[in-house]
């Protein structure tokens, strides 16, 4: 049985109250002020002990007696309004119901929310049959590193931030869809210049691989919609796709992979400074793409789907 957190009193508290009234003669106003209760309240429990015993000295239900259930008919109509987008207070308004009927109701039918009335975007996964068919570029910003902040110290929110205005470090990456590899760099800014420098170095790097390239997938980032990273597409003779506005999960590879990086690298330890955690982000991408099982690749590491002569003849 559950008690209201703010009882004075439970069913062994109001027993012993009737046993002093009834058996030891004391006096109810005596009782009340030993138990931190009115006479009221004590007269109230010799008066159900007496007209049912012991078991009626516990809680009733809140339930009331008397339950009046909405019309099916109305119920219908409350669903109606609300596939038309309409708000709970709207409803209430044009049927003349009460706002918490309204709403109680559509909490029911699993409409209290407006995502409730879509259908749900079906997940179309995909993978490329071969390295170097599609790769996912994306860029992620990591706030430059002044000394140990709050991911690692927990500090709560809305506490003084002594480090504002430091400024930021841009997480480049780029990931093969069929084979998870993946390479990174950390740079001092997102435009279009180093956009486009590091698309050529990530190339190079995957031509070490014996990887070749034929087309990139990136967001709609002004530095992938620049004209230099444009001819720079086109001078390396790749096609370039771009995700559907507002929708990051078409370029769910990387957003994936950038979570990982930031889980298991850029916050998995205290960095002192923003050059030590650059520094460390070479060593953990190699060891995720020689060492780190993926769950994409059967446990394996993305290495394992290249040719082995080349990842052997080329890694250092």
């Amino acid at each position: 049985m559950n008690i209201h957190k703010n009882a004075r009193t439970t069913p062994h508290s109001r027993l012993l109250m009737v046993h002093r009234v009834l058996d030891q003669k004391e006096p109810r106003k005596k009782v009340a002020a030993e138990f931190g209760v009115s006479v009221k309240t004590v007269g109230k429990w010799l008066k159900r002990w007496r007209a049912g015993g012991e078991r009626s000295l516990n809680d009733g239900s809140s339930t009331p007696a008397r339950q009046r259930s909405t019309p099916a008919d109305r119920v219908a109509e409350i669903e109606r309004l609300r596939r038309q987008r309409m708000s709970s207070p709207a409803i209430a308004r044009q049927l003349a119901m009460p706002v918490s009927t309204v709403t109680s109701i559509l909490r029911r039918l699993g409409l209290n929310r407006l995502k409730a009335l879509d259908p749900p975007v079906p997940v179309i996964r995909y993978e490329r049959e071969h390295p170097g068919e599609l790769l996912h570029l994306d860029i992620k910003k990591l706030g430059r590193i002044g000394s140990v902040g709050h991911r690692i110290t927990g500090r709560r929110s809305g506490m003084i931030n002594r480090h504002h205005g430091i400024g930021w470090d841009y997480l480049h990456v780029c990931v093969d869809d069929a084979s998870r590899l993946a390479y990174t760099e950390i740079l001092p800014d997102e435009r279009k210049e180093s956009a486009v420098a590091f698309l050529g170095r990530a190339l190079a790097w995957f031509a070490r691989y014996g990887v070749s390239v034929e087309r990139i997938m990136t967001d709609n980032g002004n530095c992938y919609r620049s004209h230099a990273f444009r001819d720079a597409c086109n001078d390396a003779g790749i096609r370039h796709l771009r995700t559907k506005p507002y929708t990051p999960r078409t370029n769910g590879k990387a957003e994936r992979f950038i979570q990982t990086v930031m889980r298991e690298c850029a916050y998995a330890r205290p960095f002192q400074t923003s050059r030590e955690r650059a520094e460390a982000l070479p060593r953990w991408t190699y060891a995720y793409n020689a060492h780190r099982p993926h769950t994409a690749l059967d446990g394996k590491p993305p290495f394992s789907r290249l040719n082995r002569n080349n990842v052997l003849g080329n890694d250092s």
